[in-house]
């Protein structure tokens, strides 16, 4: 569904740490997502929604959210007429595209397509 938040991303200086503090506060389980460039560490909270701990400055730019979009390219230009800036959409392969762009005001958040025919 469109608009619907899909996937939150947060960065940690020790992910290990930060699995073991989400981890305990929610219940969360993670499981390292081999083909990462980065340590990369994902949850799922619904069938359609999850998140991941991944390598970072632990919070200096802070949580990421993705939102779904039935087409990402669409949407970008969209960010970009309503004066944002959009980013590349990079295929996760077999999964979708995410492209990180920021609103008008600065803000950084994400766009994700499901396509399981995403390749590189």
């Amino acid at each position: 569904m469109p608009g619907q938040m899909v996937h939150v991303e947060i960065p940690a200086g020790d992910t290990a740490k930060a699995r073991e503090f989400w981890g305990g506060l929610f219940g969360w389980q993670f499981q390292a997502f081999e083909g990462s460039p980065t340590e990369y560490h994902m949850t799922r909270f619904s069938d359609t929604q999850g998140g991941a701990i991944m390598e970072g400055d632990g919070g200096a730019s802070g949580p990421r959210v993705y939102f779904d979009v039935d087409d990402i390219n669409a949407s970008s230009a969209k960010v970009k007429e309503l004066g944002g800036e959009a980013g590349e959409a990079m295929p996760v392969p077999g999964m979708g595209w995410f492209s990180v762009n920021k609103d008008n005001q600065g803000n950084e958040f994400g766009l994700w397509q499901n396509d399981p025919e995403a390749s590189m």
